[in-house]
C-alpha cells in the first residue's frame, strides 16, 4: 500500500490538523528519520503553503491545533508543536508532553527559537537554505576520506542542514552522502 493510501487510512481521509477533506497532500516532517508513515502527515495544501512560507501564516487556519496536539500519531504532534511555537501559543505548548528525543525532533527545524539563537544556513550569495532545497557546487571539492572530487556545477538535491553548525549541509553526490561547506554552494 502506498504512503498516501496509508495516510488516508490513518486519518480517515481528512487533514490531520484541520479535519478538512479537500486538497490533501502528503507532507514530510523534516528532518526525516525513517522516510515512512512515521515521518509524514496528511495536510490540506493551504496549511502546507503556510508551513513553507511562515510569513503568510494565518492564525485562523490553525484553530484545530488544540485538538491535533493530542493526536496519537507522533508526526501530527510534532507539526502541532512546531506551529504552536511559531504562533507563540505558550499556554498550549506548556500542556504538551513529548519525550526528549521527540522534543529534539520537534525543535530540529528551529521553530520557537529566538532569531538570535537560530542557526541559519546561507549559500555563497547569502540566500537562506532550507532542508530539502537543491544547490549547485560553485567549485570542485575534494571529499575528505575518499579519492572522489565533487565537480563544479554538480546539482545536489534534497539537502539536509546540520543543526549544530551553520556552515555545513549534507547531500548526495554520485550516490555518496557527503558534508558540504555552505560557502561552496549556490541555491537553485
Amino acid at each position: 500500500m502506498s504512503l498516501e493510501k496509508n495516510l488516508l487510512s490513518r486519518s480517515g481521509g481528512k487533514c490531520e490538523i484541520s479535519g478538512e477533506t479537500e486538497n490533501l497532500k502528503v507532507f514530510a516532517v523534516l528532518p526525516s528519520r525513517t522516510n515512512d508513515l512515521q515521518d509524514h502527515v496528511l495536510l490540506n495544501q493551504n496549511l502546507i503553503d503556510q508551513i513553507e512560507n511562515p510569513e503568510t501564516m494565518d492564525e485562523n487556519s490553525w484553530r484545530s491545533l488544540s485538538d491535533s496536539m493530542w493526536s496519537e500519531h507522533l508526526p501530527v504532534q510534532i507539526i502541532s508543536w512546531r506551529i504552536l511555537s511559531c504562533l507563540q501559543k505558550h499556554e498550549l505548548l506548556d500542556q504538551m508532553y513529548l519525550e526528549e528525543d521527540d522534543l529534539n525532533w520537534a525543535k530540529a527545524t528551529g521553530e520557537g527559537e529566538d532569531d538570535e539563537n537560530k542557526i541559519i544556513h546561507k549559500d555563497c550569495n547569502g540566500v537562506t537554505l532550507q532542508t530539502g532545497d537543491s544547490v549547485v557546487l560553485i567549485k570542485d571539492l575534494k571529499v575528505k576520506g575518499s579519492s572522489m572530487i565533487a565537480k563544479q556545477g554538480t546539482a545536489v538535491r534534497n539537502i539536509r542542514l546540520d543543526h549544530e553548525n551553520a556552515e555545513y549541509i549534507e547531500g548526495k553526490v554520485d550516490g555518496q552522502q557527503i558534508v558540504i561547506i555552505t560557502q561552496y554552494v549556490k541555491k537553485v
